[in-house]
């Protein structure tokens, strides 16, 4: 399908770049991942420390904390990684409800359920765990079966060379996004980072929440181990969840500035537009 777009001979292209398991595992995934987020929040909430070790909830040196202090009448938030604290009044630690200081490591409009409720955070968040586990697993499966992963997302040689991945970061940073044949693909940078998210980040974060499960260390006592144990397991879970959101900002951010109805067209018809030098043929 072309359409012609005078001067010059530029010829606009709607191509086929995303198939339907890519499209349709994709948005239950945004779902998913969006209510991961906003019910790990809510667990987080009740205890937001974050400890080292086996034990570690049993002493009071968190690795991870974020909290709050009162100072006569005033309200203080703060974030503390190992011995250094950043004040987050108005944002962590502190935030407004309904016109009140509120003493809550995350706001009330970034959790779920917005009120607190531990046990309904923990049976939403299982729920859609669950969900996503198996949507992952549909999803490898087909990549490894279709041969995804090999012809989409594996790079080049060329690609893997660190001149041509300087080059593709300072494109980015100056806003400068691949045109024509080149724009039919994923460049190095989408390839590395979908990678790294498909085979590290998100394996990680279901393998330390799976260990946090009573059920599954009577099953597999091994895997609590694997990552030093319950506390360890947990401070992992939530660095692995905050690189993945980071992930998705940023993913976010680029389907924005690189042409939003674009990227938007291609996860729902599979169809992403380009434009080619010369006359339609």
């Amino acid at each position: 399908m072309a359409d012609i777009i005078p001067p010059g001979g530029t010829r606009r292209v709607l191509v086929k770049r995303h198939s339907i398991s890519v499209r349709v595992t994709h948005w239950i995934n945004v779902i998913c991942l969006s209510f991961l987020l906003l019910t790990g929040l809510q667990i987080f909430n009740a205890h937001p420390n974050l400890y080292w070790g086996s034990y570690g909830a049993d002493t009071d040196t968190p690795f991870i904390s974020i909290g709050s202090a009162v100072e006569g009448s005033v309200y203080r938030g703060f974030a503390r990684v190992g011995g250094i604290e950043v004040p987050t009044t108005g944002v962590l630690g502190i935030s407004s409800y309904n016109g009140q200081p509120q003493q809550r490591a995350f706001p009330s409009w970034l959790t779920f359920p917005g009120y607190r409720d531990l046990g309904a955070g923990r049976n939403w968040h299982f729920f859609f765990a669950w969900a996503f586990v198996i949507n992952g697993a549909l999803y490898w499966l087909w990549g490894f079966l279709s041969g995804h992963f090999r012809r989409d997302l594996a790079p080049t040689t060329e690609e893997l060379k660190p001149a041509h991945i300087a080059r593709e970061i300072a494109s980015h940073a100056k806003l400068r996004f691949p045109k024509g044949e080149e724009a039919r693909h994923y460049n190095s940078l989408q390839k590395l980072a979908y990678l790294g998210v498909i085979f590290l980040l998100l394996p990680l974060m279901i393998l330390t929440g799976l260990s946090m499960s009573p059920a599954i260390d009577a099953i597999a006592p091994w895997l609590v181990d694997l990552f030093g144990g319950r506390q360890s397991a947990r401070t992992i879970h939530f660095i692995v969840a905050s690189l993945t959101t980071g992930f998705v900002v940023v993913h976010l951010v680029m389907v924005l500035v690189s042409g939003v109805w674009n990227n938007l067209r291609s996860m729902v018809t599979g169809r992403y537009a380009i434009k080619l030098e010369g006359p339609a043929l």
